[in-house]
């Protein structure tokens, strides 16, 4: 008896030789972040679109590049690692929006070449994209899911605006434009202030 006592006292597997588990590394919400990048250069956008000040449209190309698309497209990878499947494809993907749109801007023979119709259908798969959003968007919150609702009649505004040659559609889609970024700003700012407090300060309205 003893000795098979030793014997699986020899064989048993020891704590000490079991592999160190790798810490836990904890990852902050990039939402907030996302949400800002968005906004800002949605803003400026939109009021070269609703003609209030054209010059912000120039502006709006450089945020584009290191703002809207990098800095999102960041925190759509954080978004990853953290494992929430929506913020990661809508902060990545429209990270990629606003890459495609300072490419086009930069690149006049690019933009040239695709006319207004082919700006019309690029606007339009953004407006279907974002309306599938819009669906999943309905299991966040409130202030989320109003970004997305904006956000597409915003897209579709646009789509109207350069595949009919319709001036007041794309000014429509400006002044809508303006609305979905302050809607976003507010949703960041929640975002951040509550994180920070670590209560709810500002609303958002939880849906899920």
């Amino acid at each position: 008896m003893s000795s098979i006592a030793e014997q699986n006292q020899g064989t048993a597997p020891s704590a000490a030789t079991e592999p160190p588990q790798p810490a836990r590394v904890e990852i902050a919400d990039p939402g907030p972040l996302g949400l800002a990048a968005f906004a800002l250069t949605t803003l400026l956008l939109s009021l070269a679109n609703a003609r209030i000040l054209h010059e912000a449209g120039a502006a709006a190309v450089s945020m584009a590049l290191f703002f809207g698309g990098l800095t999102q497209a960041a925190a759509g990878l954080w978004e990853f690692a953290r494992g929430n499947t929506f913020g990661a494809t809508a902060f990545t993907a429209y990270g990629a929006f606003w890459l495609s749109f300072w490419w086009l801007q930069t690149n006049p023979d690019v933009a040239e070449r695709a006319g207004s119709a082919g700006v019309g259908v690029y606007l339009l798969g953004w407006t279907l994209f974002t309306a599938l959003m819009t669906v999943a968007a309905a299991k966040t919150n409130g202030a989320t899911l109003a970004v997305f609702v904006l956000l597409t009649i915003t897209f579709a505004a646009l789509t109207i605006g350069d595949l009919a040659g319709a001036e007041a559609a794309t000014r429509l889609g400006g002044w809508l434009g303006l609305v979905t970024g302050l809607t976003a700003l507010y949703t960041s700012w929640a975002g951040v202030t509550n994180a920070t407090w670590k209560r709810d300060v500002l609303p958002v309205w939880p849906r899920a």
